[in-house]
């Protein structure tokens, strides 16, 4: 081979090898669908954002989070499912069960994560939570039987507690369960429940006003996709009904709400990410087992049991994860 042709060849090998090594590393995109607002859900964001940087992906260098807002309108959740799966994302993440059904209904080939579900086999998203079997896998909080739980706080906080008015959204999965929890705890306290179903944020008034009739002594929150963006108004009703109420996540207290107890969902957000980090390393949701819930919290606002003349007892204030004073 003359000289000049194996320098030729030499160059060409080189550049291709260069040209090879200077491609850029393809950035994984993720969904995030997500049933309410950009402010409602800042503080699970923030959770989920931690747990990847705890994993060492950073938002807009080595990952790229898609997030798409039903802004409380859930019937805008399939529509916003359908563009990420256009968008072609590694993953997609759902704010809760509501979000999930609609990413279900988009993609079964797409990898989901739920940051929480009450019931994921009940639900239909998976087949078990040892063996998912499809292309959804995730967290769940499986623990119905806080709601009983909180009518047991409610009944330390209100000792003469005869009528306690329960809302929540009759469709959305978990609250059945939720309710037959509820009712048991009342029964060993000869206590009555009144249940109000809230489809649309406009029903919420109305409910305070029917348990203002009934002459309700307390107010138990359940979980649901139209609360979420209600937080300070149902606190604020809460306040001004002088109704001792207790809810299911930190978010309502620190929102002006007087108790809350349940799973901290912000953990659960934050363990997502781990989630997120296997199926990018790719490993299938469908061999990925459903995780439970770790981290419980209480917690107490004495600034709005001031509001109402409410005395929170020692004992009670000593088991509080934290207090708002």
């Amino acid at each position: 081979m003359n000289e000049p042709l194996w320098l030729l060849l030499f160059l060409l090998l080189t550049s291709f090898n260069f040209a090879e090594a200077q491609q850029p590393a393809k950035i994984p995109r993720i969904g995030f669908l997500i049933t309410s607002s950009p402010s409602a859900i800042a503080s699970r964001m923030d959770a989920f954002q931690q747990g990847l940087r705890d994993l060492g992906y950073v938002e807009g260098k080595n990952i790229v989070i898609e997030r798409r807002h039903a802004e409380g309108k859930l019937d805008r959740l399939p529509a916003l499912a359908a563009e990420l799966v256009r968008l072609n994302v590694d993953a997609i993440v759902t704010s809760g069960p509501t979000a999930t059904g609609p990413a279900k209904g988009a993609t079964s080939t797409i990898p989901i994560v739920m940051t929480f579900d009450d019931d994921p086999v009940g639900s239909g998203f998976v087949a078990s939570l040892a063996r998912p079997g499809g292309n959804i896998t995730g967290l769940s909080t499986l623990a119905p039987e806080i709601s009983g739980k909180q009518l047991e706080l409610l009944k330390e906080v209100v000792p003469r507690l005869g009528r306690v008015a329960v809302i929540g959204t009759s469709i959305r999965q978990g609250t059945e369960q939720a309710l037959k929890e509820i009712e048991i705890a009342a029964a060993a306290f000869a206590m009555k429940v009144q249940y109000l179903n809230i489809q649309i944020p406009q029903d919420i008034e109305t409910a305070f006003r029917a348990a203002g009739k009934e002459r309700a002594d307390a107010l138990l929150v359940l979980q649901s996709p139209v609360f979420n963006a209600q937080r300070a108004q149902i606190a604020d009703l809460a306040l001004k009904n002088r109704l001792p109420a207790i809810y299911p996540r930190r978010e309502f207290v620190e929102d002006g709400g007087l108790l809350s107890y349940g799973v901290s969902i912000s953990d659960l957000d934050r363990r997502a990410a781990t989630y997120v980090d296997k199926i990018l390393k790719g490993a299938k949701p469908a061999e990925i087992p459903v995780e439970q819930p770790k981290k419980f919290e209480f917690i107490i606002n004495l600034k709005a049991a001031k509001q109402i003349g409410l005395t929170i007892p020692p004992n009670v204030l000593a088991r509080a994860d934290k207090v708002i004073r």
